[in-house]
C-alpha cells in the first residue's frame, strides 16, 4: 500500500510487491526478496554494505512509467537490459517512462547503499542506512498525456479562502496536441484551460480560483478535501491524479507561528524510519502504531530526521491534523564533507523531489535542511544560502529552517524564518550553562544578536539517553529513571520559556546506528527515544506526556 486513497480513476496502476529473485554482487546471497524491504532482513545480510541486484519479469507495454518510491541508496535501472536511469538518495521518489511493445519485460534494479565519495548525503552516521528497494514500486499505464503533478497553494482571504493551482502536463505522444486541464473539488468544477503541448514537451499551467463554503485544516479538526484533476483530449478523459489538500496558511510573524491566523505551538518528536527488524521499510499497521503512541504522548507534531519520509506517513498525519517539520536529507556534514563536489547537486536534486511530491500535504508546515551541518562557516553557508534559494522558488507559502548545534557560532539565521537549535543540557556538557533555563534563554539571546530577531524559535532536539528495562536506585547515566529526570527538567525550562515555539524531543524510538560509534552508543543505537527498538515505553514516556498534556 503506497497510499491511503486511490491516487488515478483513469490511470491504470500496479503494485509491483512481491517476491523478486535477489543476490548480492559477490553472490554471498542468492534466492528470493520481498519488495518492499530492506536486505537486512535476511540474517547474514544484517550488516551487508554493498551492490545487490532485484530482478523480476512482468507484462504490460505501451506508455509505462515505472515510479519508485525509494531504493537505498543508489538505483541503476534496466528494463530488457537496457540500460534507463540511475538515482541517488533512498527517501525520495523517481521514475521513468518507456514506450514498449505489448509483452514480458524484464525489470532489473542494482543497488548500492555503501559509503564513497559517489555518496555525498549517505556517510557513516548517527542513523542506518539500510539497503534495498525500501518502498513501493508503482507501475502505471499512460496515455499519450500525463498529469505529472498538480500543486494547491490555499490563501486566507477577507471573504474565505483563494488557492493558486499550477500542475504539469508531459507529451508521450509522437504529434503535437492540445489538451484541457479541469479539476473538482467540494463537489464544484474548475478549469485550467486549453493547452497546447508540443510532442515530448513539458507545459505548466496556473490559475487562481475562490472557493467558498470551506472548513479549514487545523491540528483539532483535519479537515481534508479530495482534488481530482482530469485531462481531456478531444473530449475524452485520457488521464486523471488525484490528491488530498487541505485549506490551511502557515506565517511566520515575529516571533510567532500562525496557523490561519492564529497561534501554533509545536509539541513533538523527532522519528527516524526505523522500526525494530525491519530496518526502514515500515508497514502501514507499524506507522500507525508510532502514530497512537505519539497522539497518546500529548504531541501534536513531528520532525522527519532527517529526510523525507515516506508519503503513507504523511498521508497518516495529514489525516490525523499532527503538523510536520519535512527535512531534506543530510546530517552532521563537516566543511570538508560538504565540499564533496557531488554534495551540492545531490541535496539540490533532494530537495526537488521532496517537495514536488509533498507539495500538496497540509500536515507539512516547515521545510527543512542541513541539520547540525557547518552553517559556522562562510562555505557552509553558501551552501545552505543556495538551498534555501531553492526552497523558496519551489514553495514560497512555507517558512524554512534548520536545526543548528553551532551554539554561539552560527552565522546562517537571516536565512530563514525559523530558528532551530538542537541542545541537551545535562546530557552533553554546556560548561558555563549550569541549567537547562540558562542554557535556552542564552540560545535565544544569541539569536536575537545574531541576524536571528523577531523570528520564531525552536527547540529541534532536547533529550538524554536510557536503555530500556535498565533501572538504577543511583540514577547513573542511560537509566531509564536519569533519562526521565533530565527530560523533566529540560521540559520545564522550555515550555516555562514563552519565546520557545516549539519543542521536537529527541527522540520518539530508538534507533540503529552505523558501528563506528559505537563508543558513545551502546548496542550499536541511539537510545534516546522514550521508547525503544520495539516501542516498549520507558519511564520518560509518562514525563513527556505530562508535560505535553499540562494546560
Amino acid at each position: 500500500m503506497y497510499r491511503l486513497f486511490n491516487t488515478h480513476n483513469v490511470r491504470r496502476i500496479h503494485e509491483a510487491e512481491g517476491l523478486w529473485d535477489f543476490r548480492t554482487e559477490t553472490e554471498s546471497y542468492k534466492g528470493k526478496l520481498a519488495v518492499p524491504s530492506c536486505w537486512e532482513t535476511i540474517p547474514s545480510l544484517a550488516a551487508y554494505k554493498g551492490k545487490a541486484e532485484y530482478k523480476k519479469a512482468f507484462t504490460f507495454g505501451g506508455n509505462i512509467r515505472l515510479v519508485f518510491k525509494g531504493v537505498s541508496h543508489t538505483a541503476r535501472l534496466f528494463v530488457d537490459g537496457d540500460f534507463i536511469c540511475e538515482h541517488y538518495n533512498a527517501y525520495t521518489e523517481f521514475y521513468a517512462d518507456l514506450s514498449l511493445p505489448y509483452g514480458e519485460h524484464e525489470v532489473r534494479v542494482e543497488v548500492d547503499n555503501s559509503y564513497s565519495e559517489a555518496s555525498a548525503l549517505h556517510v557513516e552516521n548517527d542513523y542506518y542506512t539500510y539497503g534495498g528497494i525500501i518502498r513501493p514500486l508503482i507501475i502505471e499505464e499512460l496515455s499519450d498525456a500525463v498529469i505529472n503533478y498538480i500543486h494547491f497553494t490555499p490563501k486566507k482571504i477577507s471573504s474565505g479562502w483563494s488557492a493558486s493551482v499550477e500542475a504539469e502536463i508531459k507529451s508521450l505522444s509522437k504529434s503535437d496536441a492540445t489538451y484541457e486541464l479541469r479539476f473538482t473539488i467540494n463537489g464544484e468544477s474548475y478549469t485550467l484551460g486549453k493547452v497546447h503541448l508540443p510532442s515530448g514537451e513539458r507545459v505548466k499551467v496556473l490559475g487562481d480560483f475562490s472557493f467558498d463554503g470551506i472548513i479549514p485544516y487545523t491540528t483539532d479538526e483535519p479537515k481534508l478535501y479530495t482534488l481530482c484533476a482530469k485531462l481531456y483530449g478531444e473530449g475524452v478523459v485520457i488521464d486523471d491524479l488525484i490528491d488530498r489538500v487541505g485549506f490551511r496558511e502557515i506565517k511566520s510573524e515575529g516571533k510567532k507561528l500562525l496557523m490561519n491566523g492564529e497561534p501554533l505551538r509545536l509539541l513533538g518528536f523527532n522519528r527516524h524510519e526505523d522500526f525494530n527488524s525491519l530496518g526502514s521499510s515500515v508497514p502501514l499497521q507499524a506507522m500507525m502504531r508510532d502514530l497512537a503512541l505519539i497522539k497518546d504522548a500529548g504531541a501534536n507534531s513531528i520532525r522527519t530526521c532527517h529526510y523525507p519520509n515516506d508519503e503513507l506517513f504523511l498521508d497518516l498525519c495529514d489525516e490525523m491534523g499532527i503538523m510536520v517539520w519535512e527535512e531534506a536529507h543530510a546530517r552532521g556534514l563537516s566543511e570538508e564533507q560538504m565540499k564533496n563536489p557531488n554534495f551540492l547537486p545531490q541535496s539540490l536534486a533532494c530537495v526537488d523531489e521532496m517537495i514536488a511530491c509533498h507539495y500538496n500535504h497540509p500536515s507539512i508546515f516547515c521545510w527543512g535542511i542541513l541539520n547540525e551541518c557547518s552553517s559556522d562557516t562562510e562555505y557552509g553557508r553558501s551552501c545552505y544560502k543556495a538551498l534555501f534559494d531553492r526552497i523558496y522558488e519551489l514553495d514560497s507559502s512555507r517558512p524554512r529552517t534548520f536545526a543548528s548545534n553551532k551554539h554561539f557560532r552560527d552565522i546562517c539565521f537571516d536565512l530563514e524564518e525559523i530558528v532551530s537549535a538542537n541542545l541537551y543540557p545535562n546530557w552533553y556538557d554546556f560548561k558555563d550553562l549550569s541549567t537547562p533555563e540558562r542554557t535556552v534563554s542564552s540560545l535565544i539571546d544569541y539569536a536575537e544578536k545574531h541576524n536571528g530577531n523577531n523570528k520564531p524559535f525552536i527547540i529541534s532536539e532536547i533529550g538524554a539517553g536510557a536503555i530500556y528495562g535498565y533501572r538504577s536506585e543511583t540514577v547513573c547515566k542511560w537509566s531509564e529513571e536519569r533519562q526521565a529526570q533530565i527530560l523533566d527538567e529540560q521540559l520545564t525550562a522550555v515550555l516555562s520559556n514563552d519565546d520557545v515555539t516549539g519543542v521536537f524531543i529527541w527522540q520518539f524510538c530508538d534507533v540503529r546506528v552505523d558501528e563506528s560509534r559505537f563508543s558513545s552508543r551502546p548496542k550499536a543505537m541511539n537510545n534516546k527515544g522514550i521508547v525503544d527498538e520495539y516501542r516498549r515505553k520507558k519511564l520518560a514516556f509518562e514525563v513527556v506526556k505530562r508535560h505535553f498534556t499540562q494546560k
